[in-house]
């Protein structure tokens, strides 16, 4: 199998902590799929992934799946024993719903702000984030308001649950997690009252898949090019 991502970019640090949660990190290749260079959104990988993000899983049989969730569900039912999709219907069903949450009210909320509200990545892949609308500003002001939301909607989960979808470790505290990185780099505060949620993220960042793969960051010259 191969993962195209950029190491430390939010999706593909989803990707990298569930390998290491599993354990078949070693049997994965890596390629390094530019984001800076906006690598992602030429004719070549668009044929792998139309949608034009990362990351991808290439199978052995040559299929592609894109996706950060369906890859996913793809590599914890590998082995028949999945352990961060659900087991039980009511497992499953809860922990999408979780993940969807934490998509929908941290992750995509932050990433629209980083791209429309903040300089971005730089000026190779802003000409495909941000729209010509003068309100840009404003809307990506939305975006953060309604990503500060969900991080009060989830300390109010964190408060009644070890984990967000309940009593285990899954894919939606991946995904929350990640949002919660991407909102260091977007510069968005987690407030010190929110308690229930910093002891959790104390709790993940203690989980040896996560110190393992979540710290990289993106590209290291990429990064100094634009001032990091």
């Amino acid at each position: 199998m191969k993962l195209l991502d950029n190491p430390g970019a939010p999706n593909p640090a989803r990707i990298r902590i569930v390998l290491a949660e599993k354990g078949i990190d070693d049997q994965m290749q890596f390629e390094k799929v530019s984001l800076i260079a906006a690598e992602h959104k030429q004719d070549e990988f668009l044929k792998k992934n139309p949608l034009g993000v990362l990351p991808v899983l290439q199978l052995d049989d040559g299929t592609y799946l894109s996706e950060s969730t369906a890859i996913t569900e793809y590599l914890d039912n590998l082995d028949g024993h999945p352990v961060l999709t659900g087991r039980t219907p009511k497992e499953k069903g809860v922990i999408h719903m979780m993940q969807r949450r934490a998509e929908a009210m941290v992750l995509d909320p932050i990433g629209i702000y980083f791209h429309h509200g903040t300089p971005g990545l730089g000026a190779q892949l802003q000409v495909y984030k941000s729209p010509e609308w003068a309100h840009r500003t404003e809307w990506a002001a939305r975006e953060r308001a309604k990503a500060e939301a969900g991080l009060s909607y989830f300390n109010g989960v964190l408060e009644a649950t070890p984990f967000v979808a309940g009593e285990q470790f899954s894919m939606s505290d991946i995904t929350l997690f990640v949002g919660l990185l991407f909102a260091d780099l977007a510069g968005i505060p987690i407030p010190e009252r929110y308690t229930a949620l910093a002891a959790w993220r104390v709790k993940v960042s203690d989980r040896p898949s996560v110190k393992n793969r979540s710290g990289q960051s993106l590209d290291a010259d990429d990064l100094r090019s634009l001032g990091f």
